[in-house]
């Protein structure tokens, strides 16, 4: 079985857990309980994600998770709060590595500061560097759009969920594969932005899906997160 193969299965049954549980994820977890562990490098501090099977594979795709403003900070526990981050806590055998850096007040965070923090992660862990994945909600899905800008040579896939704005110099990524997440009542974005940063990319010839919510507010990565085709999507992007 492929690598690709054996991880779709891992998705398929880490997400069926996840959906049939009940009860949500709490939104504060104690030290003792969480599954994601504290980490620091390239000067960030950050929550790692290893699947339950790493010692198993040679190799894991890895995800970088972008927070939003309202984490920010110098307490790591707030970037368990919303998004992948939070999800994480209830899938353990979520088949990618996950990195989720914390932008602080004083410090915010930069294309090259992020691709720093991606090699110094690939050189530590089991990481696949063709499958290199970066996404983020809100402020930081901007922040996950100039990554990929500035560093379109390292990122596999970009998704971004509910951006706050269209970045410069586009084209530069035209050859990263992008689905973008949105909600159509989103009263701090406008859709049409989103529908924007879509015929922008297609212009430049750009891969790009788009995804529009029917529902109200800025929140669409609640919703982006549990989709399965999300991740079944990434793992199909290689560079």
């Amino acid at each position: 079985m492929t690598d690709s193969r054996a991880a779709a299965l891992l998705l398929s049954t880490a997400l069926a857990t996840a959906s049939a549980c009940s009860a949500p994820a709490p939104r504060v977890v104690s030290p003792a309980a969480r599954r994601q562990t504290e980490e620091a490098g390239a000067g960030l501090r950050y929550l790692l994600h290893l699947p339950a099977a790493y010692e198993d594979r040679p190799s894991w795709p890895l995800i970088l998770f972008l927070h939003g403003a309202g984490e920010r900070g110098d307490d790591l526990t707030l970037v368990l709060r919303e998004g992948l981050p939070h999800l994480l806590e209830t899938l353990p055998d979520f088949p990618f590595v996950v990195v989720s850096p914390q932008e602080t007040q004083a410090r915010r965070w930069t294309p090259d500061g992020l691709a720093a923090l991606l090699d110094e992660v690939a050189g530590k862990y089991r990481v696949d560097r063709g499958r290199v994945y970066v996404t983020g909600l809100s402020s930081g899905a901007t922040a996950a759009l100039e990554l990929t800008i500035h560093h379109p040579d390292r990122i596999a896939a970009v998704a971004p969920v509910a951006f706050t704005a269209i970045p410069r110099d586009l084209c530069r990524m035209k050859d990263v594969p992008a689905w973008i997440f949105h909600d159509a009542g989103d009263e701090r974005v406008p859709e049409g932005r989103a529908k924007k940063l879509a015929a922008e990319l297609r212009a430049c010839g750009g891969e790009v899906k788009l995804t529009i919510f029917p529902a109200e507010g800025h929140d669409a990565w609640t919703e982006a997160y549990r989709t399965h085709e999300l991740y079944e999507w990434l793992l199909r992007q290689r560079r």
